[in-house]
């Protein structure tokens, strides 16, 4: 699963969550800093309002919460959404020793541009090359 740390650095970077079936999030709520939430069409559910979007806590799925506002939220996207996000740019997930590397090409001047990302965790090895894609589109 991705990084807190590295979730929180994606959205400040300016992805946008839409929020689907079998997304995971966490609250931005101290209390709340250990659990780990799922979109579910049951449970919890994105709901559309003219005052903004929210996550909707249904039965007894979490007593304490009824609804949170979708900009409390911290999406922990899935190793394949953010491998998703890499689009195009995506070329190779390798599994090293004691890392993974994930490796994507940038075309730019007439030229591809080669980056190479490592982390412990794939999941957390593909969020920094979303990072940098970010980074440089901003």
């Amino acid at each position: 699963m991705i990084s807190t740390e590295l979730a929180a650095a994606l959205r400040d970077a300016g992805l946008v969550w839409h929020p689907r079936s079998g997304d995971r999030f966490q609250l931005d709520e101290p209390e709340f800093e250990a659990d780990v939430f799922t979109v579910s069409e049951m449970t919890i559910e994105p709901r559309e309002y003219p005052t903004g979007r929210i996550l909707a806590f249904n039965g007894t799925t979490e007593w304490a919460l009824d609804s949170v506002a979708l900009e409390d939220a911290l999406w922990l996207p899935h190793e394949h959404q953010l491998r998703e996000l890499l689009r195009g740019a995506f070329r190779a997930l390798r599994r090293l020793p004691d890392t993974h590397e994930v490796e994507i090409a940038l075309a730019g001047d007439g030229r591809e541009e080669v980056l190479v990302f490592e982390h412990p965790e794939p999941a957390d090895a593909y969020a920094l090359a979303v990072l940098e894609l970010l980074r440089r589109i901003a």
